[in-house]
């Protein structure tokens, strides 16, 4: 057997959980809830967690100590939504004349985001 296969075998009930992550029961429903870990089911429905599973509370403990919110945690570990997924394919490619296009235009002062503390004549040499 694999370790991959060993380390996403679920066998740990939400008790043993809550020993090994130091979470409550609660907080370990929460991130559940908002699809953070996918613990499996057993028959009498049942949470059984794997290593993957515990890494992964473990790991969203330690952002939350640094002071990242639920959104930052989300992205930064992907809550595997297909929303996400379709966002960014629906986002078109640039060709690199458009990108240089964009570019120039924001650092001329002419983009949403300029700030007209840049000088046209100190990036004129990166255009030509």
């Amino acid at each position: 057997m694999g370790s991959d296969i060993r380390r996403s075998m679920p066998l740990f009930p939400i008790g043993t959980v809550m020993q090994l992550a130091d979470l409550t029961a609660r907080q370990i429903r929460y991130y559940e809830e908002h699809g953070l870990v996918s613990p499996a089911r057993t028959e009498g429905n049942r949470r059984l967690f794997s290593l993957n599973d515990i890494d992964k509370l473990l790991e969203i403990k330690d952002l939350l100590e640094q002071g990242v919110n639920m959104a930052g945690i989300k992205r930064i570990l992907g809550d595997g939504t297909k929303d996400e997924a379709e966002k960014r394919a629906k986002k078109p490619d640039l060709s690199e004349s458009d990108l240089k296009k964009l570019l120039k235009q924001e650092m001329m002062g002419n983009g949403k985001y300029s700030k007209n503390n840049l000088r046209a004549g100190d990036l004129s040499r990166f255009f030509r």
